[in-house]
């Protein structure tokens, strides 16, 4: 088999799993691309293979965004037209300025210690009784700041998310269907940009697909089965491991 071929797959395993972990799936596969990949530049791979777990995304929530698009829930609708916007700005202007610039892992702490902050305010049932409108600026704003590598995108949304009135599961599903609109927008971007990206890393679009499929149903059966704040509190623990690693390497 093509060593190639092997190497896209492995980054399209890496983005299926990490994608709906708080420890920055771009920030991983960006640092795995560099070793793997010569051809193109590790943000932009790590950007691209979200499209498939966008495709993931809209699968396995695909009665919500029914409802979405027969406008029975234009709440969501709106919320989630808020947090695009103010999203795609945030983040245009910052893929500008990291483009270039090494990953880190400082922002895998912040990530850390936000996690624990929020398992904090589950545990003690603390809400900021923050309105569903100014919580899609908010996460807007964090989500935007997903495009430095090392900021985990689910990980600032779960954060900012937990500062309202929502339940948990509202929480994690609400988060992920946030990334579609964005990756839909950056996708369309790489097509007419980056039309060689496109043809030579479909295996990775493919493994992302797949993984990120299954492992997205896991961590919602296992999300749904477990209190909320141990939820928050182990992937917290997470990304303060991770960084430790990156730190160390």
């Amino acid at each position: 088999m093509d060593s190639t071929f092997i190497h896209y797959a492995i980054l399209g395993i890496l983005q299926g799993i990490f994608e709906w972990l708080p420890v920055s799936s771009q920030g991983i596969v960006a640092l795995a691309s560099k070793f793997l990949i010569e051809e193109f530049n590790p943000i932009d791979i790590a950007l691209f293979l979200h499209i498939g777990t966008f495709f993931a995304v809209l699968i396995y929530f695909r009665k919500d965004w029914k409802e979405v698009a027969i406008l029975k829930n234009p709440e969501l609708l709106r919320f989630l037209i808020i947090t695009t916007i103010i999203s795609l700005v945030i983040g245009y202007l910052l893929y500008k300025l990291v483009i270039n610039i090494a990953v880190g892992n400082m922002f895998l702490v912040i990530m850390g210690f936000a996690l624990l902050l929020t398992a904090y305010f589950q545990k003690k049932g603390k809400k900021l009784e923050i309105g569903f409108n100014k919580l899609a600026i908010i996460t807007g704003f964090l989500q935007g700041l997903a495009v430095i590598p090392g900021f985990s995108r689910s990980g600032a949304t779960i954060f900012g998310l937990s500062l309202g009135k929502l339940s948990p599961s509202e929480i994690l599903k609400i988060s992920y269907m946030m990334s579609v609109p964005v990756v839909l927008t950056s996708s369309s971007y790489f097509f007419l940009t980056n039309s060689g990206l496109i043809f030579a890393a479909w295996p990775a679009l493919v493994f992302s697909f797949l993984v990120g499929l299954g492992s997205l149903h896991f961590l919602i059966t296992i999300a749904n089965k477990i209190d909320f704040s141990k939820f928050a509190l182990i992937f917290g623990l997470l990304c303060l491991l991770g960084a430790m690693v990156g730190f160390m390497v």
